[in-house]
């Protein structure tokens, strides 16, 4: 009868959040799905909750899909595109447990902790082995999901998670030079981007603060930048995989082993190889204004080990790989141009060669 009732809270917890998902994305009443959906396992039918799952996240811009494609790249790893829907199946969660009395009303009619942790735990189960193909070790880069990381622990507890962290100052102007959408981000307003910011970074370096260096790793955008070989071998030890070397060349696989988003805002950028040109792309950038008041702006920079009255910033020497793909990427800007037009849905939104 547990098992009857579980399942019915699945199906209910799916149908309510893909409605809500579809109705929130169009006009039109979402049409009827036929079929039975067949849950997904892996190739010796472990995929579930135990799972050493990966997570990656942070504030959008930060790097995050640099690091699931570097991490792609590795045999024994996959990673796949954001799917976007994890983050709101927790955000749902996160609306019931705010409201007193919406949960009073979940408590009464039997819907506790243990069935909704159940239901959220097979769904998010179901969406990352399902949207790729199978692997040893399976991750999930939806940046928002680290706003729940103490919660995504008890779900499951064998668990890993990837903080990326970036300069503040960058990722806001990346965020509003490539006019990418944020709830209750204004793109016109810097010093309110740069508070929407500190607030969400401040969430989950304290969730990643809260869970203990042994299951969130913290990951500086700009020190992976510089110093790929090193990070990478930090990372990989952190999550007891054994390093290679693919890790390093991840643009050798886009395409092949690497899928990537035609919508997603980085897809453009993360066909090159890792190199220097976006590190400091901000400065000169912000109102004048905002540059004068920036530690009061965005404190969490200083938290985070940044200079708020660096303009420029010094983020460290590159090592010779980098430098010598930064070289290759500007003698050859034509021909990565191409390869970025053909992989989004708005060829438009792409930095043409210098």
């Amino acid at each position: 009868m547990l098992g009857r009732h579980r399942y019915l809270i699945i199906g209910i917890l799916a149908f309510v959040f893909v409605y809500f998902f579809l109705w929130s994305s169009s006009n039109e009443l979402p049409k009827p799905v036929t079929g039975v959906i067949q849950p997904v396992v892996s190739v010796d039918g472990n995929y579930n909750a135990q799972s050493p799952f990966i997570f990656i996240g942070g504030i959008p811009r930060s790097g995050t899909t640099l690091m699931r494609a570097m991490l792609d790249a590795h045999p024994d790893i996959r990673c796949g595109e954001e799917t976007r829907v994890i983050p709101r199946i927790l955000a749902l969660r996160a609306q019931w447990k705010k409201s007193e009395r919406e949960w009073k009303r979940l408590q009464e009619a039997g819907v506790g902790d243990s069935v909704i942790n159940a239901a959220i735990s097979s769904f998010i189960v179901q969406v990352i082995a399902g949207h790729g193909a199978p692997a040893p070790r399976l991750c999930n880069k939806d940046p928002f999901t680290l706003k729940s990381t103490v919660y995504l622990t008890e779900l499951f507890p064998n668990s890993k998670f990837i903080l990326m962290l970036r300069d503040g100052r960058a990722t806001v102007h990346s965020i509003i030079s490539r006019q990418v959408t944020i709830t209750g981000f204004d793109l016109n307003d810097f010093r309110q981007c740069l508070t929407k910011w500190n607030a969400g970074i401040s969430v989950m370096y304290d969730q990643c603060q809260s869970v203990g260096s042994d299951r969130c790793l913290m990951v500086h955008y700009e020190q992976l930048v510089l110093h790929p070989e090193k990070e990478m071998r930090k990372l990989l030890n952190f999550l007891d995989i054994p390093f290679n070397d693919s890790v390093l060349h991840h643009e050798a696989l886009i395409g092949k082993d690497i899928s990537l988003s035609k919508t997603e805002r980085s897809t453009d950028q993360v066909i090159k190889p890792v190199n220097l040109d976006a590190l400091t792309k901000w400065v000169g950038n912000i109102p004048e204004d905002v540059v004068a008041d920036m530690a009061n702006i965005a404190p969490m920079l200083k938290v985070l080990g940044y200079d708020p009255y660096a303009n420029p910033p010094v983020y460290g020497k590159p090592d010779d790989i980098v430098i010598k793909k930064t070289q290759d990427v500007h003698q050859n800007g034509n021909e990565w141009y191409k390869k970025a037009v053909a992989v989004v849905i708005d060829p438009s939104r792409v930095d043409k060669p210098v």
